[in-house]
């Protein structure tokens, strides 16, 4: 019997995650193991894992069903309660579990760029720019590299009380500001800025580092995770390095997560390279 995994969500056509487990199951010669990708919504979402047969191995799933999942699923493991959305669900003897990894993916894609950290290895500011499952995330990340204040930008104060209930469960204290063109300007100039707004929602903030002060900002070493992979480069990730700063793909963060994610899955240990290989 063949092994079943899939990424969820809506859209779902561009995502990169099939070619990453994919090629992770050539690597391994893993023959038995399946991939594909599924529109899902979240109306759809718990009446489609009710109907899921012993095959069914594991999901990755992309927003908006990051949330929705934690009350579909028989288990939920504490990293993904604390941030209070799963990535990740993985079917075994306890039923379905919950799990998150993009937290470590945006702090291995973060390490990845900077080995050396921020001097004394620690990031001193950080931003983020969103205010979903992703930015919860982005927030535990940030605390793993010693950020407890940093700023974060969203559209509506009024839908950020999940973000706000998750950064109470991780201890930290964001500072909560109106994702606007003259608001964001400020957060330019920290250490790390997270985007984990979706494809094109950060284009008009691009148009911000086009001079001035803030691409000032940027050149003195910022750097830029924008977790939009899709189109790459992106607008911001274009403007960010025009103005001197240094970018990291969302790629580098889907990648790691998802090197998480097989392992849970198939119980292998990742081929980081061979999967890194099916998506540069």
């Amino acid at each position: 019997m063949t092994n079943r995994a899939a990424v969820l969500g809506s859209p779902i056509a561009h995502s990169l995650s099939p070619a990453l487990h994919r090629a992770g199951y050539t690597a391994l010669g893993l023959t038995d193991w399946a991939y594909e990708a599924l529109e899902m919504t979240e109306e759809r979402l718990g009446p489609w894992l009710a109907g899921l047969g012993p095959e069914w191995k594991g999901l990755s799933l992309t927003m908006p069903l990051k949330r929705t999942v934690l009350g579909l699923v028989d288990h939920v493991q504490p990293l993904a309660k604390l941030v209070g959305g799963a990535n990740t669900v993985v079917f075994n003897q306890a039923g379905a579990v919950g799990a998150n990894t993009d937290v470590h993916g945006i702090v291995a894609a973060i390490r990845e760029a900077r080995p050396d950290g921020w001097g004394a290895g620690r990031v001193r500011s950080a931003s983020i720019l969103g205010g979903g499952a992703t930015a919860a995330a982005a927030l535990a990340a940030l605390a793993e590299l010693g950020v407890r204040r940093p700023r974060v930008y969203v559209r509506s104060t009024a839908r950020a009380r999940p973000l706000l209930q998750a950064a109470g469960r991780m201890r930290v204290a964001p500072e909560l500001h109106k994702l606007r063109d003259d608001a964001v300007a400020s957060g330019w100039a920290a250490d790390l800025t997270i985007s984990t707004l979706p494809p094109r929602a950060a284009d008009q903030l691009a148009g911000q580092l086009a001079g001035g002060s803030a691409a000032s900002a940027i050149s003195a070493g910022g750097l830029l995770l924008d977790v939009a992979y899709d189109p790459w480069p992106s607008v911001l990730a274009t403007a960010w390095e025009r103005a001197g700063g240094e970018v990291v793909s969302g790629k580098a963060m889907l990648l790691h997560q998802a090197a998480a994610q097989f392992q849970l899955m198939t119980g292998h240990a990742a081929p980081l390279e061979q999967m890194r290989a099916a998506i540069v």
